[in-house]
């Protein structure tokens, strides 16, 4: 869902990642891929891990790496130990045989399918801000700096992993196509992507996919309603919310917690009040504007309002609307927004996050989304 699960991709994460439970629909794979390695049969020398986030599937790679490092592996097939030199190396972010690019993709850094270390403190949360795409890009140079230590040759197990895989530049891909297609013994390579349409043509016809897009509906049900009645209200768990959460979350768990969690999915109700109030003339766009600012951070309350337009969008095509419980097509029954104004709000929607990159104030964002609310 893009940014309207952003959030999922925001919070911080620590070493633990490589030593998390298994995700329960990850099993299958996971069981297959160790099985392979213990009993002398070769994986695949690249493996590609992509899909939308909230999928699990940096936990599944970061878990995978730990486990092909691990001095322990042969006797504890359902993890890494945590304890022998190998996991002590990962745990303070030292390992000699793990090369990863970008930096910042470090499970010591940041993580983007984890639900973990949430940011509790302002501090904590301005560090946990989403990482710049620019911060993202992998290089020409970083691929040739990672030749040495691919083919460097009798040192044991080696893993690069690549995440953000499509942030790879044309000559970045270049580059790699040389090493995927001369495979060096013990030598694993991850490429991880959440747009993997992105991906060059010749890059993935050279790695083998990992299958873990598919969740059965049961099992993401199940997972998702532990997860949140722990949480939040029961009220709130009952199965046709955790239904809708994981529909908007395009069948994505970890995605359907962090909508539930974020500060602005609770506030659904009032944006369509809002809207209301503003298009009829009872509030003025200053006066919204003012109230939401104390109520939500630019960035949430965009994510909030890309949700309400896909819903929009639905209702006036006629599908019906995902978010049951607001009563959308009700409010939309005496007036509905032309597609044209849709798509308006949405164009500025995305010119404020371009904006908000370039240090606009949000105050001055907050005012404009609010004039050009009244006029959806």
């Amino acid at each position: 869902m893009n940014d309207l699960t952003a959030n999922v991709g925001t919070q911080e994460c620590s070493d633990s990642i490589y030593f998390e439970p298994l995700l329960p629909w990850q099993q299958t794979l996971w069981s297959q891929l160790t099985q392979r390695v213990l009993t002398q049969q070769s994986l695949p020398h690249a493996l590609l891990a992509a899909g939308m986030q909230g999928m699990g599937k940096r936990a599944f790679v970061w878990r995978l790496v730990a486990w092909l490092l691990c001095r322990e592996r042969d006797t504890n097939p359902l993890g890494a130990c945590g304890a022998c030199e190998s996991c002590q190396w990962l745990k303070s972010g030292t390992h000699p045989s793990l090369q990863v690019l970008p930096i910042v993709s470090m499970p010591i850094n940041v993580d983007s399918d984890t639900l973990q270390d949430k940011p509790s403190s302002a501090k904590d949360k301005k560090s946990a801000k989403t990482t710049s795409s620019s911060a993202l890009k992998i290089k020409v140079d970083d691929i040739r700096a990672l030749q040495p230590f691919i083919y460097q040759g009798g040192q044991g197990v080696r893993i690069c992993v690549l995440d953000y895989a499509e942030q790879m530049t044309v000559a970045a891909a270049n580059a790699l196509l040389k090493t995927l297609e001369e495979p060096q013994a013990q030598v694993h390579l991850f490429l991880i992507s959440d747009t993997p349409a992105q991906l060059l043509p010749t890059i993935k016809s050279r790695v083998q996919q990992l299958a873990l897009q598919t969740i059965e509906p049961a099992v993401a049900i199940d997972y998702v309603t532990r997860a949140l009645g722990h949480t939040i209200n029961r009220e709130a768990v009952g199965k046709m919310a955790i239904e809708q959460l994981i529909q908007l979350a395009n069948g994505a768990p970890l995605a359907a917690i962090a909508l539930a969690q974020a500060s602005w999915y609770g506030k659904r109700s009032l944006w369509l009040t809002t809207w209301q109030a503003l298009r009829s003339g009872k509030r003025s766009s200053v006066a919204a504007s003012d109230y939401w600012q104390s109520q939500l951070s630019i960035k949430e309350f965009i994510q909030l309002s890309e949700l309400m337009l896909l819903d929009m969008r639905r209702v006036c095509l006629g599908i019906g609307e995902l978010q049951k419980d607001i009563k959308l097509s009700v409010a939309l029954e005496s007036y509905q927004p032309t597609d044209s104004g849709l798509e308006t709000f949405a164009t500025s929607l995305q010119q404020t996050k371009v904006a908000l990159q370039q240090n606009v104030q949000e105050k001055f964002a907050y005012d404009k989304l609010m004039q050009e609310l009244a006029d959806l």
